[in-house]
């Protein structure tokens, strides 16, 4: 018993007065989805993409859609009114690219064919690192960096041709920096776009190179740039400078330059996030009489008060006297403050009895 073959519009689900577009939609989504090459060895998916293609061939082309509407299925079948037996890869009349190419574009390597190569491409970023104090990271800071980077050949203007000469067009691939081959395969013929082996891409050959470039269009070259660093940077975060990497393809704008921050440590000051911590140590009698001290912080020093009978690893925050923060330097972290009474390692005499005399008042009690 012969195999039942779908109806092509309900392959596709699409209604039947369906126009182009919707067709070609529908089909580009049940291709994706079953082609081969992203099911590899999933015969069920290749069935599918298969079916798929098969009435794709058909609806889409209006002179068989017409039959297939008065005939349905039999008007492909051997001696049918329209005989597609001898259809190559299921009706797409020989060279399946083109169908692929509208459908998939660079996905079958065809789309590409339709955009020039070699035009215009934005140059590569590039990076560097600078080495900033603590306080800069806090604070912001400029620097000047160094680095080499690649500039038009002042030569032969970035032409990479010998001065008095011009790059040619390439006779390959026709300027377009792609050549396009067929292939048969089981769905009929496929187009492949690979770049131009002659002028690797370009779409020009140069007969005569510069002797200053030796014909790349350009020289490396030293130079100085300013970089703002901005208030509250932290360690390992870069800053990026638009249009301040390598130059561009063919006209193509300059990429980006990422300046990466390292943030030396602070002999005081430890930070997380926009906070900062210190540990700062008071006497014994400070902690229980209490009283002024003076703690540094980001903006200075500053005097706060310490109550009386403050116990040793008593944590303070002050309010805003911390980092500013990257989206807006109005706002700020906080600064802690543990404190930490020392024990004095070493006495005097007079030291010693002042200190029996208060541990006699005290009665041994706290």
């Amino acid at each position: 018993m012969a195999e039942t073959k779908r109806d092509y519009y309900e392959v596709l689900g699409v209604d039947r007065n369906a126009d182009d577009d919707t067709i070609k939609k529908a089909y580009r989504k049940l291709a994706k989805k079953y082609h081969p090459d992203a099911n590899p060895g999933d015969k069920e998916a290749e069935e599918k993409f298969k079916e798929a293609s098969e009435a794709y061939a058909v609806l889409i082309d209006a002179d068989k859609r017409k039959q297939y509407d008065q005939f349905g299925h039999a008007a492909f079948s051997q001696g049918g009114a329209g005989d597609f037996s001898n259809f190559n890869g299921f009706g797409f009349g020989g060279d399946m690219g083109d169908i692929f190419d509208d459908i998939f574009g660079s996905f079958f390597g065809g789309g590409a064919s339709r955009r020039s190569y070699n035009g215009p491409m934005q140059g590569a970023d590039t990076g560097i690192t600078v080495t900033i104090s603590f306080m800069e990271a806090v604070k912001g800071c400029e620097k000047e960096i160094n680095i080499t980077l690649s500039e038009d050949c002042t030569t032969c203007g970035g032409t990479g041709a010998k001065p008095g000469t011009s790059p040619e067009t390439c006779s390959t691939c026709g300027g377009k920096g792609q050549v396009v081959t067929t292939q048969n395969s089981i769905f009929g013929q496929v187009r492949q776009v690979t770049t131009c082996p002659e002028c690797h891409g370009t779409g020009k050959i140069i007969r005569e190179k510069c002797d200053s470039c030796r014909g790349n269009g350009y020289i490396r070259k030293k130079k100085k740039i300013n970089v703002t660093i901005p208030a509250g940077i932290d360690n390992g975060q870069s800053v990026r400078l638009r249009g301040k990497g390598e130059p561009g393809i063919n006209g193509g704008p300059r990429g980006d330059l990422l300046v990466q921050v390292m943030v030396e440590r602070h002999p005081i000051f430890q930070r997380n996030g926009y906070d900062i911590y210190t540990t700062v140590p008071i006497t014994f009698a400070q902690a229980a009489l209490g009283g002024d001290i003076k703690i540094k912080t980001v903006d200075g020093e500053i005097t706060e008060k310490i109550k009386a009978g403050t116990q040793t690893d008593t944590r303070i925050r002050l309010k805003g006297q911390g980092v500013p923060t990257l989206r807006n330097p109005k706002v700020r972290g906080d600064h802690y403050v543990t404190y930490v009474i020392q024990v004095p390692t070493k006495m005097t005499k007079e030291q010693k009895d002042a200190l029996k005399a208060y541990d006699k008042a005290m009665g041994g009690k706290f």
